[in-house]
C-alpha cells in the first residue's frame, strides 16, 4: 500500500470525521438555532475561499479560462439537475433519498480533495474547509432528524454511511489524478468547484440565513478569512 494512498485515506477520514462528529452531537444535544446557523455560515465561508484558490485559480493556471469556465458551468448544471431530482424523490420520505441528498454536495468536494492530495498542493486548506463545512451540516441535519422522530442510532448510522462514501470519494479523486491528463484534471477540478459553489448558494447559505438572519454574515467572513490564511501557509 503506497504512502500516497494512506495519505489520501487519512485526509478522507479527517474530512468525513466532521460528519460523524456533528451527527453524533446533533442526534443527542439540542443546540440553539443561531449557533447552528453561525456554524453553517462559517463552513460556507471557508469553502468559498478554499475552492476559489484551489479549484479555480490553480486549474486556471494549468488549463486556462475556457476549460475552467466550462467546468464550472457543467458543475453547476449537474448539481442543480441532480438536486431537483432528489427533491422530487424525497417527497415520499425515502431514507435512501435523504442519504443521497446529504451526499450530493460532498462527493465533488471530496473528489477534489483527493486530487489536491495527489498533487501535493492545497490539501490542508481543503481538508480544514471541508471539515468546517461537514461538521455543521451534519449537526443541523441530525437535529432535524431528531425533531422528526428518528432515533439516535438511525441518525448516526446515516452519517456514518455518508462519511464512508465520502472517504471513498477522496480515494477516487486521488486515483483519478494518476489517470487524467493535466488539462482534463483541471477541468474536473473546476467541475467539482462549480458543483460545490452551487450547493452553497442553493442550500447551505439560504439555510444559514433562515436560521440566523443577517448576523451570519460575520461568521461567513470569519470562515473565509481562516481559509485564506491557511492558503498562505
Amino acid at each position: 500500500m503506497s504512502g500516497g494512498f494512506l495519505t489520501a485515506l487519512l485526509y478522507g477520514l479527517g474530512a468525513s470525521g466532521g460528519l460523524v462528529l456533528g451527527g453524533a452531537i446533533g442526534a443527542r444535544v439540542a443546540l440553539p438555532r443561531p449557533v447552528l446557523a453561525a456554524a453553517l455560515a462559517f463552513g460556507s465561508g471557508a469553502l468559498i475561499a478554499a475552492f476559489a484558490f484551489e479549484l479555480v485559480q490553480r486549474p486556471f493556471e494549468v488549463a486556462g479560462g475556457v476549460v475552467v469556465g466550462a467546468g464550472l458551468l457543467l458543475g453547476v448544471a449537474a448539481f442543480v439537475t441532480v438536486d431537483a431530482l432528489i427533491d422530487r424523490w424525497e417527497s415520499g420520505g425515502s431514507g435512501t433519498a435523504l442519504l443521497a441528498g446529504v451526499t450530493l454536495d460532498g462527493v465533488p468536494e471530496n473528489l477534489a480533495l483527493g486530487t489536491a492530495v495527489a498533487s501535493g498542493s492545497g490539501g490542508l486548506v481543503l481538508l480544514v474547509s471541508i471539515f468546517a463545512s461537514n461538521f455543521p451540516e451534519s449537526l443541523s441535519g441530525a437535529a432535524d432528524m431528531r425533531s422528526d422522530g428518528r432515533s439516535s442510532r438511525a441518525t448516526l448510522g446515516i452519517w456514518l454511511t455518508t462519511a464512508a462514501v465520502l472517504t471513498v470519494s477522496v480515494l477516487g479523486g486521488w486515483l483519478l489524478s494518476s489517470i487524467l491528463a493535466p488539462t482534463t484534471l483541471a477541468g474536473f477540478q473546476a467541475f467539482a468547484g462549480g458543483a460545490v459553489v452551487a450547493s452553497l448558494a442553493d442550500t447551505v447559505m439560504p439555510e444559514a440565513y433562515r436560521q440566523g438572519g443577517l448576523w451570519i454574515a460575520f461568521a461567513t467572513v470569519a470562515g473565509f478569512f481562516l481559509s485564506f490564511l491557511l492558503s498562505t501557509i
